[in-house]
């Protein structure tokens, strides 16, 4: 079996998907656009792809699950720097002074999601 999608319910698609676009690097689907009741984000094979769709109900409470997130190209501090600029808000500071931890964050929708240290961080 293969996961395909994360499947994200939300009020804006299009809004959601640009945000998350900006953070993983990936590209829209070819032809979504603002107003469209589904857009995807398309990620690389073999990963699945983030789809945002449009519902009624607003967001009440935690996520029962979440994306925890390791930086590839950037340090733990520095993706959450850059995060944070792309319009996320910071929801929990779990960071170490000797460097361990990660960050609770939330996007534009206030969906929780984590950023963790890198492979490169976890070697050192």
């Amino acid at each position: 079996m293969l996961l395909r999608h994360v499947t994200v319910d939300c009020a804006d698609p299009y809004r959601l998907a640009s945000f998350w676009s900006g953070v993983t690097g990936w590209p829209l689907f070819d032809g979504d656009q603002p107003g469209d009741p589904e857009v995807l984000v398309v990620a690389p094979e073999p990963q699945p792809g983030l789809l945002f769709i449009r519902v009624p109900e607003s967001k009440r409470v935690k996520n029962r699950i979440h994306l925890d997130w390791m930086p590839t190209e950037r340090t733990r501090d520095e993706e959450v720097e850059r995060i944070l600029a792309l319009g996320a808000t910071l929801h929990e500071d779990h960071r170490k002074p000797d460097g361990l931890g990660w960050v609770t964050l939330l996007d534009p929708e206030g969906n929780e999601f984590c950023v963790e240290r890198s492979a490169a961080e976890r070697t050192a």
